[in-house]
């Protein structure tokens, strides 16, 4: 018999998500995913002008700001038919790598490790053996037995006073954690000098953006100005210290992210063959080296695979109201024409219709609608989104950087590339991706300075920003690759104003419920098979959902009341 667990909220993620799994045998059964909020940013939007968008779906999230700020303003530029100047994609491009970055540093270190390392069995390292250890995975500097050994003195303060803070509540001491303590030891270290790192290279957001979270965005380029004599403008001084941030979180990506990445992984290698789930995967592409319309220049490129074939990439329309569409069939929503049909987002609506068990509840009806997520599909395929599909299409497309990273990963750790569509894949592809980004990043700084040193300070093109200039109706869509996956805003302006406006996200594609045949969405069907030592402490579900980043606050976007469950299980 079947033993259902719930797990709710799962925490170190950005908004509320609540996970139902059935474990029989050891394993889980089946696995149900149900977004706990409710988000209504749409409705919002509605008869608002359609150059202020940025700035209120921006503020979905704390987290993913920049990213959902870019497809707004891109959505609108092509509504509008407007081309944005050089340095204006580039600056976009440059606040782009920069948020990939933090965000990969900070989801592995803060996020996602304490799924891997146990904080308590670090206080059992030796500092010296550890300081070897550190020493021999990379040259960072503070790697000493001394540092060692005063962090162990820190943390042990910590633990004996029973106060642990933010490593609060884990499981730790359970049988599924497998590092050594020195490996553990160089692991909370590394946590806590990515806690005093991330917090440098968003200076690069304040630089362009004004500020972070939440830096200024501008339909028709970026709202800051070139001025290399001017202190009030991007000038020469700024533009150094760009460079010298972008330096910095390369050395820290090569020289602490990547080592302890491969440090860790080999102690959990039989994670290459649990939580792989779909096999299909979905990019829309970014990171243009030439104008943000011309797809075949993205450093990202874009593509969907199916059933993981990497033999073939289909190629994928975000007009074509048959590629992507949306569904309500197990959501509390209604469409005016009924369940079991799909709009796509040009066409798509936003109603509420709650029609689940009224609060408290022991366990969702999963035969009906049991979440506030919609259930996205692309030609009717449940699509995984993320680093690791970039990764795979960016592999699979030949392209000589992804294939590089990908195959001295795999040697080093002797294994095949089938052991990418997994957990541990999906946890390494952010990294390999974020070795990308970073040597991206300063690529296209170099062609910035290249344009100022030339002559070009164009940062935005104005001719067709007034609303005098528009049709009287137009439809847009705008895409980026956000740090958890593919992200597209699709816009309709009629009168001036916006009569529509749809965001498909990340987590809606990854965390959905099941769709009207009854076929799961990724963080689901990874879920499956994946075995459960102990239901009381499920750390091996947060490993896989971790996996993926989940940012529930861009999906949905108000509170829930909480809910009673037959067993609640409280996490780190």
């Amino acid at each position: 018999m079947a033993q259902r667990i719930v797990v709710d909220p799962i925490t170190r993620i950005e908004g509320h998500l609540r996970i139902e799994a059935e474990i029989k045998d050891g394993k889980i059964a089946e696995a149900y995913s149900s977004g706990t909020m409710v988000r209504l940013i749409e409705e919002i939007l509605r008869g608002r002008d359609p150059r202020d968008a940025w700035a209120f779906v921006g503020r979905v999230c704390g987290v993913c700001t920049t990213v959902h700020s870019l497809a707004s303003i891109r959505s609108v530029e092509d509504a509008l038919g407007i081309t944005v100047p050089p340095n204006a994609e580039l600056v976009r491009n440059l606040m782009f790598c920069a948020q990939n970055i933090q965000d990969h540093v900070i989801h592995f270190y803060h996020l996602h490790a304490l799924d891997w390392v146990d904080v308590v069995s670090a206080l059992k390292a030796d500092p010296k053996k550890t300081s070897e250890i550190a020493q021999s995975i990379s040259h960072w500097p503070k790697s000493s037995p001394g540092y060692f050994s005063d962090l162990q003195k820190r943390l042990t303060k910590f633990v004996e006073s029973g106060q642990l803070g933010i490593f609060a509540n884990g499981y730790w001491g359970h049988p599924a954690y497998k590092l050594p303590p020195e490996i553990n030891l160089i692991g909370v270290a590394h946590y806590l000098e990515a806690l005093e790192w991330q917090k440098e290279i968003a200076k690069i957001h304040t630089i362009f953006g004004g500020k972070n979270p939440h830096p200024n965005f501008l339909v028709g380029g970026m709202a800051c100005s070139i001025s290399l004599d001017d202190a009030s403008g991007i000038n020469a001084e700024r533009l150094a210290y760009v460079q010298q941030l972008f330096k910095q979180a390369k050395e820290f990506v090569e020289q602490v992210y990547i080592p302890d990445l491969l440090a860790v992984a080999p102690y959990y290698l039989d994670w290459g063959g649990i939580g792989g789930g779909l096999g299909n995967y979905l990019v829309y592409g970014d990171l243009s080296t030439s104008a943000y319309a011309d797809v075949k220049n993205y450093k990202f490129p874009a593509g969907a695979i199916l059933n993981k074939d990497l033999s073939h990439i289909e190629e994928v329309d975000l007009r074509n109201d048959s590629e992507v569409q949306e569904f309500i069939d197990h959501s509390w929503y209604e469409y005016a024409g009924g369940d079991g049909v799909g709009l796509h987002p040009w066409k798509g609506e936003t109603k509420l219709k709650y029609t689940g068990p009224k609060p408290p509840f022991d366990q969702l009806n999963v035969e009906e609608k049991y979440s506030y997520l919609k259930t996205p599909r692309w030609k009717g395929n449940a699509m995984e989104v993320g680093p690791l599909a970039r990764v795979l299409v960016g592999y699979a497309s030949g392209r000589p950087d992804f294939k590089e990273v990908v195959d001295s990963t795999l040697k080093k750790l002797n294994v095949p590339a089938t052991a990418l569509f997994s957990t541990l894949g999906r946890t390494a592809a952010r990294g390999l991706e974020t070795i990308l980004t970073s040597t991206w990043a300063l690529e296209f700084y170099d062609q910035l300075i290249t344009n100022i040193k030339n002559g070009d300070t164009r940062m935005a093109a104005m001719e067709k920003f007034r609303p005098e200039t528009w049709p009287a109706k137009a439809m847009g869509v705008g895409h980026t690759e956000a740090p958890r996956g593919a992200l597209a805003h699709w816009i309709v302006i009629e009168d001036k104003k916006i009569a529509n406006y749809q965001l498909v996200v990340p987590s809606t594609w990854n965390a959905s419920p099941r769709d009207k045949e009854g076929k799961s969405s990724a963080y689901e069907a990874a879920l499956k098979d994946t075995p459960v030592a102990d239901p009381n402490k499920p750390v091996e579900i947060l490993r896989t959902i971790h996996s993926f980043d989940p940012c529930l606050a861009c999906a949905v976007h108000l509170y829930d009341e909480d809910g009673k469950n037959v067993s609640k299980v409280k996490v780190l």
